[in-house]
């Protein structure tokens, strides 16, 4: 099975303690399934700008961070395709869904993935596969 994480797992994937949840679930993953959208490295970089107002310090270590991840991922950073905004634009047809959240669940649908958030309740009533791993039994 392959994934497409979303920004709040990836956050969580970086921190010393993490949720036992996604712990749990990430020893579950064999090889590199995992993939993320060019949408998570717009959320980070958007979070890095913020703190760099208030805290260059912590903004410079996410800056190392997000370069870290790049380099991670390097082959597996998703971008939006013609495809996938199709998809977006079927599921808005359904409900209204936040751009970037209708991107990332279009990504992980035409590509037949599971989408791996916290946030399920996001995704309500689209024909997609999701797993919440903070909610993983430990």
């Amino acid at each position: 099975m392959t994934y497409l994480l979303d920004t709040n797992v990836v956050s969580e994937m970086t921190k010393r303690h993490r949720d036992p949840g996604v712990a749990a679930w990430l020893e579950t993953i064999n090889g590199p399934t995992l993939y993320l959208s060019v949408l998570v490295m717009g959320e980070i970089r958007k979070g890095i700008e913020l703190s760099r107002r208030h805290d260059p310090v912590q903004a410079a270590a996410h800056e190392a961070w997000l370069t870290r991840l790049q380099a991670e991922f390097a082959t597996r950073i998703l971008p939006v395709t013609t495809e996938v905004a199709e998809e977006w634009g079927r599921f808005n047809a359904i409900r209204p869904i936040p751009v970037v959240d209708g991107l990332m669940a279009a990504t992980a649908r035409t590509r037949n993935w599971t989408l791996v958030t916290r946030n399920v309740k996001d995704f309500n009533g689209l024909d997609l596969r999701i797993v919440n791993p903070f909610d993983w039994p430990v």
